[in-house]
């Protein structure tokens, strides 16, 4: 089982639709769990899944319930040859999630103890990680065997990249850093820059571009990944892309 923790320390970088967008790919070869831990359940609204998860978070992380007990499949439709996406949504329990983990022992391994209930049942998870350098980001990249990064190109957002490197590298055994600029404007020569220079100058950006695209805003509406109603957008096939290396890595 592979597990993906899609992160950044700054918000609006692109973090939720690249999990919502690879767990379709990681769909195309097997069952997939996606794990909504940010507050704002924006995964949670995308995949159009209630966001109410059966008796709070404090249950699943205490170990009260498994993950088996609170899982929902998503609710867009499931293509001939795509495997099931599950989520465990986020609800307005998940804001005490900090003060949860920091109760109970081993506080930095509960959310790695809770996946253990999915291995068997699903070949990749996928954490959805809320920003900022939280014990819930921390727990999430301790669990994760690839960590998956957006990057903006601004200077706010490699700021960010070196925060995530800060966060990984105090695991027990760091994962590798996949970094992928997303939200690109080629029409602004910064942005054109950004594409040629930034993999470059920084071993964790690979060569995958998101552009920013109304297609994207689109998945608030549609509810799905880009990939269900435009399958030849070049976001979708960005998203194909990484997650090609994202197997690789992990």
């Amino acid at each position: 089982m592979k597990i993906v923790a899609v992160y950044s320390t700054k918000g609006g970088a692109g973090k939720t639709s690249a999990a919502v967008n690879l767990a379709w790919e990681a769909s195309r070869s097997g069952a997939v769990l996606l794990w909504d831990l940010d507050a704002q359940g924006a995964s949670t609204y995308l995949t159009g899944v209630k966001p109410k998860l059966k008796g709070g978070v404090a249950k699943l992380v205490k170990g009260s319930n498994t993950i088996s007990d609170v899982v929902r499949e998503a609710a867009f439709p499931r293509p001939e040859g795509h495997h099931r996406i599950d989520v465990v949504p986020a609800d307005d329990s998940y804001r005490e999630l900090e003060l949860m983990l920091d109760s109970v022992k081993g506080s930095r391994r509960r959310l790695e103890k809770a996946l253990k209930d999915a291995s068997g049942t699903y070949d990749t998870v996928i954490l959805d990680c809320p920003p900022g350098a939280s014990l819930v980001a921390e727990n999430a990249v301790r669990s994760a065997d690839v960590i998956v990064t957006p990057v903006a190109p601004a200077a706010l957002s490699l700021r960010s990249l070196e925060q995530v490197r800060g966060v990984v590298a105090d695991s027990a055994k760091p994962a590798p850093i996949l970094a992928f600029l997303s939200m690109v404007d080629r029409r602004k020569l910064s942005h054109r820059r950004a594409v040629e220079d930034l993999p470059v100058e920084h071993k964790e950006i690979v060569d995958v571009v998101v552009p920013a695209s109304v297609v994207v805003e689109r998945m608030g509406s549609e509810r799905a990944p880009v990939a269900a109603f435009a399958p030849r957008h070049q976001v979708a096939l960005a998203y194909t892309d990484l997650w090609a290396l994202v197997v690789k890595a992990a």
